[in-house]
This record gives C-alpha cells, structure tokens and sequence, in this order.
C-alpha cells in the first residue's frame, strides 16, 4: 500500500519560486531516501534532488544547485522541494520516487514512484 503523491505543480513565472511535495502514505519516509526526477519533452530524464532517510545529506543537480533546497517533515510524512529563480529550463513533468535509507543517481535504484506533476515556467 506503499503510495507516493505529488502536489504543487503548475505554472510560475521566470525568475519566481517553486515548491513541490512529495506525501508518502503507507511507510515511513524516516527509512527511505527521497528523490525528485524532472523530464521534459525531448529531454532526458534528469535527478533534480535527494534527501537521505536521515535527512542529514543532500544532493542537487549542477544546474539547480544554490537556488534550490529539499527538506523533510516527518510529522507530516512529506519531503518537499523548492526552486528559487527558476528558469524556463525548469519546466519538466517532476516524479518523486524513494528506495532504502541512501540516495543513489540512478533512477532504477526508487522502487515507488508519484504519478508526476507538471510545472512549467513561462511569462
């Protein structure tokens, strides 16, 4: 009954900020590494983020790194990711997927993955 559901997708402008979550029901996110993927048309798929299941380490992509953070609330089950100065670069359908205590960057590593949700950056 393991169950991943993203929310906060939509449209941003350039240059505003983003937030995403990532609510777990069925486990507990305090064994499990989380990651955030995004893929946009034509694109290969990229790892955008990973918080390890102690919440002590995390990774971003280069392209991200600096104006973005993840973060864990265990009382709510929910990791969440915000994108600060997001470009129309960041536009991509993003997926949060968790597999055991570390991250890893290759996405066959997430056994459970969210449906996935649209962002898109635009004026």
């Amino acid at each position: 009954q393991l169950q991943l559901v993203e929310s906060g997708g939509g449209m941003v402008q350039p240059g505003g900020s983003l937030r995403l979550s990532c609510a777990a029901s069925g486990f507990a996110l305090n064994s499990y590494a989380i990651a955030w993927f995004r893929q946009a048309p034509g694109k290969e798929r990229e790892g955008v983020s990973c918080i390890s299941s102690a919440g002590a380490t995390a990774t971003y992509l280069d392209s991200v790194k600096g104006r973005t953070t993840i973060s864990k609330d265990n009382a709510k089950n929910t990791v969440t990711l915000q994108i600060n100065s997001t470009q129309p670069e960041d536009t991509a359908l993003y997926s949060c997927g968790v597999r055991k205590w570390v991250c890893s960057p290759a996405r066959s590593l997430y056994n459970n993955w969210g449906q996935g949700i649209q962002v898109t950056v635009s004026s």
